[in-house]
């Protein structure tokens, strides 16, 4: 995974509670394999007609809307476990989720595909969607190291669990961190070996 850190870029607001994964990725947009390509279909149903034209008036599809940002409404990411929502929101160029409430497990599937979910209260959250329809070039600074969201005078910390950001800064999966930790588990067996044989 590419690590993230510090993250600087405008914002797509999607002002819609419940987005529950068959939205986010319909199912019928699940049978490949890999994980390229599923940024295509992100939010496909919301996004084009039933004659595959776009719907000019979705978020994604607006011009004046663009970024690696993604604001969205409560409870992103309910329904189903399907990882293919995060695949696609990742594979779409978003690295950063924000809501006021995340579903716990579409929140694991993020972190563990490089995709930094930040929770913000719900008064925080409806003044980023209004700062966003007042001026859609309004920069968001993200700092994932110091764990803080900058939007103009506005600093908001938020939490992460401090496993997944050691991953996300270094661009580490789980076995990706297991390997950084090498030198340390061979020191840990040679020094337990060491005791056991003393002890014999």
């Amino acid at each position: 995974m590419d690590s993230i850190n510090h993250i600087k870029s405008t914002a797509v607001p999607i002002k819609i509670e419940n987005i529950d994964t068959d939205q986010i990725i319909p199912a019928r947009f699940l049978k490949a394999i890999s994980r390229e390509g599923f940024g295509d279909n992100l939010f496909r149903d919301w996004r084009f007609n039933q004659d595959n034209q776009l719907i000019e008036n979705f978020p994604l599809n607006n011009k004046k809307f663009e970024g690696k940002i993604l604001v969205a409404g409560k409870n992103f990411g309910c329904g189903s476990s399907r990882e293919h929502a995060a695949w696609a929101i990742k594979d779409y160029g978003f690295d950063v989720v924000i809501s006021s409430y995340f579903a716990d497990i579409f929140k694991g599937n993020a972190l563990n595909n490089g995709i930094l979910p930040i929770v913000v209260n719900d008064e925080v959250l409806n003044e980023l969607f209004k700062l966003i329809d007042n001026d859609s070039s309004v920069e968001f600074e993200v700092s994932l190291e110091d764990q803080t969201l900058k939007i103009q005078d506005k600093i908001i910390s938020f939490e992460v669990d401090s496993y997944k950001k050691i991953c996300l800064l270094n661009g580490y999966d789980d076995i990706d961190f297991l390997i950084s930790k090498k030198g340390e588990i061979e020191k840990y067996e040679q020094q337990y070996k060491s005791l056991h044989n003393e002890n014999a």
